[in-house]
């Protein structure tokens, strides 16, 4: 079943000139004090966001403080920077950067972790993944078209693992989030392999955090959240970046 679904999805993407990216995921199962979403979302009840137009800042991407608000205690360090590399889940996209993916200038990369043990080639990835909370990879596309085309294309490469084998981690069906005019979220949540029983996340759980594929305007951003979230604050974090974006 995932050979058959996953041919039919890259022979679509081939039209768009889809290569794959990289970043690791492991599988994981939430642990006790799983954090919940904050009652509310960001943007409630306020005047719509604009979408962006214009060069990315460091300014357009998530803070600690959206991961706090939905219950993470630990200290969370912010480490930046500028340029390519893998941006997804190596099992999931394969090995290729964001460059190699899409093409264009480099882009800006945000690690949000609670251990100030990193990678020295990439301070955005935490040495250990469990001091990994999250991890933005976002740039500018210049025009909203392209950005739509880009999201389309980073989206579609993570579709084949909402198909995979009992007992293997699994993403669950794409959430769509728009928020405003130009301004637009799609995301997954991860399940682990003890609850795909089979071959697709399982209905009536809810998901360990998940990726998310961001656009505002003419910027675009591939999200990875690490940190067990639910439902409820995955939408919210999803929310915030794209709102931010």
């Amino acid at each position: 079943m995932r050979a058959r679904s996953a041919t039919a999805i890259l022979a679509a993407a081939i039209g768009l000139g889809l290569v794959t990216g990289r970043f690791v995921l492991p599988a994981r199962s939430p642990a006790p004090g799983t954090p919940t979403a904050a009652p509310s979302l960001p943007g409630t009840g306020s005047a719509l966001p604009k979408a962006a137009a214009g060069p990315l800042t460091e300014q357009n991407l998530l803070v600690a403080a959206e991961f706090e608000a939905v219950g993470i205690s630990q200290r969370i360090y912010i480490r930046d920077r500028v340029g390519d590399g893998s941006y997804a889940n190596a099992a999931c996209a394969g090995e290729k950067t964001l460059g190699e993916t899409l093409g264009g200038p480099g882009a800006h990369f945000r690690g949000l972790v609670t251990t100030t043990r990193t990678d020295p080639s990439d301070p955005t990835l935490a040495v250990d993944i469990g001091g990994q909370v999250a991890r933005e990879v976002a740039a500018d596309a210049v025009s909203q078209a392209l950005a739509e085309n880009y999201t389309e294309r980073l989206l579609l490469e993570e579709v084949p693992c909402q198909d995979e084998p009992a007992g293997h981690w699994v993403y669950g069906p794409t959430r769509t989030l728009d928020v405003a005019p130009g301004i637009a979220a799609s995301w997954m949540g991860t399940y682990d392999g003890n609850l795909n029983t089979a071959g697709a996340a399982p209905k009536g759980n809810e998901p360990c955090g998940g990726i998310a594929v961001l656009r505002s305007g003419s910027h675009y951003a591939f999200l990875q959240v690490d940190a067990c979230l639910d439902t409820a604050a995955m939408t919210r974090i999803v929310r915030a970046a794209v709102t931010r974006l």
